[in-house]
């Protein structure tokens, strides 16, 4: 079975910001102030509703049966469609399990929208049945159905209150946690031109809903004590081979003794 752990960066829409609020002569940054303050003033928070944010960034783990490894879809000057149609073209390929966290609430209906918007086709995401049994009793789609996993929604209950944040529960499981920057900052290295950066973060975010999510199917029986050592030396070996900064913070943030087994 394959498993693809996703996580997307967004920024504000400025082209809808401008046409929903008439704002054509206005400068980028004052458009998104305008649409964070219309959103405040609605809802007492600054946090868009969905169709509002713009993909950025999509970071992805494959774990197959034979590798693993962690990167980002496209190029730092890929087109919002570019990242939809890469993510797309993994799931037809692979028909993976995804897994994230978040993902049900806000990942996946941002991509929804924005494929919407872009018209990227993808069948086999949106397959519950018609053309391949298989998916009548577990898809992608249904809340209740493993082929995305949830982690947050899953561990918390499905209820709003037992809801965590994912650097809050990394650390608890002696994970590192966020690095290089925040979710809330993404705006701000966008328009400093830090593309770059802001997918190296989403990719530390990536690695740290993987190692949650072994340890859960640790805990579910999924995975024998052997085996999930053997799950986290695998990942310890890929990051010690790569180049990325990030990845090399990652890994000597994760000190060894947090690895229960």
């Amino acid at each position: 079975m394959h498993c693809l752990v996703f996580d997307i960066e967004t920024v504000p829409d400025i082209d809808l910001g401008r046409r929903l609020h008439g704002l054509e002569d206005l400068a980028d940054e004052q458009v998104a102030q305008i649409m964070l303050a219309h959103r405040r003033q609605r809802t007492g928070s600054e946090f868009l509703s969905l169709e509002q944010h713009r993909i950025v960034a999509i970071s992805v783990a494959l774990r197959t049966r034979e590798t693993f490894r962690v990167w980002s879809l496209g190029e730092p000057g890929s087109t919002e469609k570019e990242l939809l149609e890469r993510f797309f073209d993994g799931i037809d390929k692979y028909t993976p399990d995804l897994v994230s966290w978040n993902g049900a609430a806000f990942d996946l209906p941002v991509v929804h929208y924005r494929s919407l918007l872009h018209g990227v086709p993808a069948p086999r995401y949106w397959e519950v049945g018609d053309e391949d049994q298989a998916f009548r009793y577990n898809n992608y789609l249904s809340r209740f159905h493993w082929r995305h996993l949830d982690l947050m929604d899953v561990l918390s209950g499905f209820q709003n209150r037992g809801r965590a944040a994912l650097d809050d529960i990394a650390v608890l499981l002696g994970l590192p946690g966020k690095i290089g920057m925040r979710g809330s900052e993404v705006w701000e290295h966008y328009m400093g031109g830090d593309l770059p950066g802001i997918r190296a973060y989403c990719e530390t975010d990536v690695l740290n809903t993987f190692l949650i999510y072994l340890r859960f199917e640790l805990v579910r029986g999924r995975l024998s004590p052997d085996q999930y050592a053997l799950e986290l030396t695998r990942v310890r070996q890929y990051l010690a081979q790569q180049d990325g900064e990030h990845l090399k913070s990652f890994l000597a943030a994760w000190p060894e003794e947090a690895r229960p087994v």
